[in-house]
């Protein structure tokens, strides 16, 4: 199945919740008036594109028809599509990894899906041509190394993680070492989603972002933040708290497939101004792709 193919199938709780519902909507509606308004913002609301995006969203829609001359129906629904895929396109969603090795530092809370996503990640930059290598950097959930050894089989990359317990720091520094020995175009660091209060999590984190910037300060680093579709507008929280500590380049957006709270990628687009940058829409290898808007917002939408 084309990936398209499978993101609408993927997004189908969503677009019972969006596209039918506008659908619903614009067919109701012979002309494009105050009401017309009012209820596609309903819609949008109850999709969880967020209170702030939705009437941003909105706003634009009603001066776009209006200086456009928009009276039909059908013109001003492609006229929404237009608003919502230039919001999801206003970030650069391409990943920074023109240096070897680059490196890629996957942050969020426990059960987002962060062990998934690197291994469907590697798989993924694995197939464009480039050597990959991953570090277990998180050493203090259990079995959170396991997990990754068994992406790193699957994936046939190399994997570098030390025993339970031990200094997160320390498995980086390793990674790095072994990565520019073996002349690997890309590290993809796990780190730990939660330790017992927020410090310490933060200044676990900032340890390996020292030992990455003594050892390969010149080296491209991005640090991608899974998020769980399924929580919604806790996401976007997810989002505000860890782009206050560290310095968020990119959302890998896990778990569409099973929510209707979709939208929630309008909002984390219009609200932090991190681009999305990858979208997972099922538990397969090939589930996991680049965040694409024309494709995200046409599946959402037609």
């Amino acid at each position: 199945m084309a990936f398209f193919d499978k993101l609408k199938q993927g997004l189908q709780k969503t677009r019972n919740v969006i596209k039918d519902r506008i659908d619903d909507v614009f067919s109701a509606f012979q002309s494009v008036d105050e009401e017309l308004f009012e209820e596609l913002e309903e819609v949008l609301i109850s999709a969880d594109v967020g209170v702030e995006a939705s009437l941003e969203i909105i706003e634009q829609l009603r001066q776009n028809i209006k200086e456009k001359k928009i009276n039909d129906a059908e013109e001003a629904k492609q006229e929404l599509f237009r608003v919502i895929k230039e919001i999801l396109e206003e970030n650069d969603t391409e990943l920074k990894l023109s240096t070897s090795p680059s490196i890629i530092l996957v942050v969020g809370v426990n059960g987002v899906g962060k062990t998934t996503s690197i291994g469907k990640l590697a798989n993924q930059l694995k197939q464009e041509g480039k050597s990959v290598m991953m570090a277990a950097g998180d050493t203090f959930r259990a079995a959170a190394s396991e997990q990754l050894s068994i992406w790193a089989d699957r994936t046939g990359v190399p994997l570098v993680k030390h025993q339970e317990g031990a200094d997160p720091a320390a498995v980086i520094y390793d990674a790095i070492t072994s990565a520019k020995a073996k002349h690997i175009d890309v590290l993809i660091c796990d780190t730990a989603g939660r330790l017992h209060n927020k410090k310490n999590l933060m200044d676990e984190l900032n340890k390996m972002f020292r030992v990455i910037q003594r050892e390969l300060p010149d080296a491209d680093l991005e640090v991608l933040l899974a998020l769980d579709a399924t929580t919604g507008q806790n996401a976007v929280i997810q989002a505000e708290e860890f782009t206050k500590q560290t310095n968020v380049t990119g959302i890998i957006l896990t778990k569409l497939d099973g929510t209707a709270k979709g939208g929630i990628v309008i909002a984390i687009c219009k609200k932090k101004s991190i681009p999305v940058k990858f979208i997972g829409v099922g538990e397969g290898l090939d589930d996991f792709k680049k965040f694409d808007a024309d494709e995200f917002a046409t599946a959402l939408l037609y």
